[in-house]
Order: C-alpha cells, then sequence, then structure tokens
C-alpha cells in the first residue's frame, strides 16, 4: 500500500520535443533515492494529456525498471472509454502495480455514468485503481460508495477541493466497506497539495501528491514529517516562504502547475526539456522567481536545523 510523499515525475523531452528516456531514469533515480511512499508515472505532471500509447507504454517500462520494486509504481489512466482502457493494458503490459484513472476527455457526465465508466476500465485490467474526482468527473456518496466497492479500485483521490462532498465521501465509503474490512486510501490531489492538506487531514484525507518533490524533495519530506510530527511552527513557516508564494506563481498562467515543476527539474540539474503544447514554458522572469522562492524554502530549512543543533 501507498504511504508517505507521493512522487509524481515529469516527462523529459528533448529540444525536438521527443520523449528523453534516458534523462526521464535519471529523474527518477534521483527521486526514488530521496525516499517517497510512492512512484505516479506519466500522470497530469508528467503530461499524460500529451502522450501517445507507445511512448507511454515505454515511460511506464522504464520507471518499473529504474524504481525496481522499491515503492510501487502506479501509471496514468484516462481519455476516451477505448483510449483508457488502451493505456491501462499497456501499463499493465509495462510491469505498473496499479493506475490513476484520470477523467474522461472533454465531457460532461452524471455520476452514474461515471461509475460505468469506472466499471468499464477496471473490466479490462486487475491492477488496482484509484479513481480522480476531478474536473468534469465528479463523484457524489452513491457513486463513490459504488466504484470502492468494485474489487479492484483502491482509492478516491480529490482534485476538486470541495471538503463538504469529500468529507461526506470519506464517511460514506468507510461506513460501506466496514463490513468487508476492505482497506481503502483516500488522496488530496490538488495541485500543490500542501496548501490545504492541514484541512484534508481534518476530514481523514492523509495522503497526497507532492508536485515539489519532484524538484524539491528535502522541502517536501520536511512539510510533511511537520504535518505527521505536529511541528506547526517549521510548517507555517514553509507554507509562508516557500507554498503559498509558489501558488501565487503557479496562478498567474494557466498550465503552470505543470511548467513550474518541469523548470524546477531543470533547475535542479536534469534538462527536462520543453513542455508539450498547449502548455508554455516559464517566462525568464518566472524563472528566476521559481529559483528564489525555492532558495527561500531552503532557507528555512537550514534556520530549523539550526534551531535544532542548538537546543
Amino acid at each position: 500500500m501507498l504511504d508517505g510523499v507521493l512522487f509524481f515525475p515529469v516527462t523529459p523531452f528533448t529540444p525536438a520535443g521527443d520523449v528523453d528516456y534516458s534523462l526521464l531514469a535519471q529523474h527518477l533515480e534521483k527521486g526514488v533515492a530521496a525516499g517517497p511512499g510512492g512512484v505516479f508515472i506519466a500522470c497530469g505532471t508528467g503530461e499524460f494529456h500529451a502522450l501517445g500509447l507507445e511512448e507511454f507504454g515505454r515511460i511506464v517500462a522504464t520507471a518499473v525498471d529504474v524504481v525496481a520494486g522499491r515503492v510501487p509504481v502506479f501509471a496514468g489512466a484516462g481519455g476516451s472509454l477505448v483510449q483508457a482502457k488502451e493505456f491501462a493494458v499497456s501499463a499493465k503490459a509495462a510491469g505498473a502495480d496499479g493506475i490513476l484513472l484520470l477523467p474522461p476527455y472533454l465531457v460532461t457526465m452524471p455520476p452514474a455514468g461515471l461509475v460505468e465508466y469506472t466499471r468499464a476500465i477496471a473490466a479490462a485490467t486487475d491492477l488496482p485503481l484509484i479513481v480522480y474526482n476531478r474536473g468534469t468527473a465528479v463523484y457524489n456518496e452513491a457513486a463513490a460508495v459504488e466504484v470502492a466497492q468494485l474489487p479492484t479500485v483502491i482509492g478516491f483521490k480529490d482534485g476538486t477541493g470541495d471538503l463538504d462532498n469529500v468529507a461526506r465521501i470519506v464517511i460514506a465509503v468507510k461506513d460501506a466497506l466496514a463490513p468487508s474490512g476492505k482497506e481503502f486510501l483516500f488522496f488530496n490531489g490538488l495541485p500543490t497539495a500542501e496548501i490545504t492538506q492541514q484541512a484534508y487531514r481534518a476530514i481523514g484525507v492523509t495522503l497526497y501528491s507532492s508536485a515539489t518533490f519532484a524538484f524539491a524533495p528535502e522541502i517536501a519530506l520536511a512539510f510533511y514529517n511537520a504535518l505527521e510530527s505536529g511541528d506547526d511552527e517549521l510548517a507555517e513557516a514553509l507554507l509562508r516562504n516557500f507554498f503559498h508564494p509558489l501558488v501565487r506563481l503557479r496562478n498567474l498562467v494557466p498550465g503552470y502547475a505543470v511548467s513550474l515543476v518541469k523548470f524546477g527539474v531543470t533547475m535542479e540539474g536534469i534538462d527536462a526539456g520543453p513542455v508539450r503544447a498547449p502548455l508554455v514554458a516559464l517566462t525568464a522572469e518566472h524563472q528566476q522567481e521559481l529559483i528564489e522562492i525555492t532558495a527561500a524554502g531552503r532557507a528555512v530549512l537550514d534556520s530549523a536545523l539550526a534551531s535544532a543543533v542548538a537546543v
């Protein structure tokens, strides 16, 4: 099962726009060595929306090879029903341990239709599935309970930020699964999830995606450990000096949730290359701002370490 900080790698591209599998392997090794609780390959941060099926399979196989069983590897799948099945089958063939089921493409649906979408993809593979409550793919309590009872669905990830709905879903799913004893995971999947994780923890959602881990794992781990240990002072300092400024920068341009992380990886020594259209790269001004924000986050950690040594 998954625990700790979850690593969502980027997908490095060459200047010509092709996947750079060698740099991907380096990025993965560096990330896994930092100590995540799981790897989510070719998902939102990995530009799943821009990947072809053949390169997706090779990306997942690269991750499985590099990770070598040290932590679970989950792969993205989604889009049209046919495409989602194809990606799920490809992930299985490449050796993935599970699937993060991303929302269907450009369609509004009732919860009952979302249940059937999930059921059909679950039937295409025996891999464990985590469903993603985001965009137009919004579950209500009844739909969440129904998919949670599918044998291979093991988790629910929220990217809506609707704590009212999610709090009710958490209780409803726990109550429905209690007689069977089935283990079930709940995730905060909002961009820069650290910003909202204190609120999510209060409703029983302890796991979260950390895009920051891809380029500044020590900051991501320090924040996670601060939450786990009740070190409110360190958590608030990291929010004030790193995560809040990061979100302000992220919100300036649509798609920066991915572009910021990709430049962050490059900034830290692995040239992740460009993002694929329709996303856009950071401006030079915003690149410098990310450098300064990251330095400020590390300064918080240095100060905390110095205080601990002094004591």
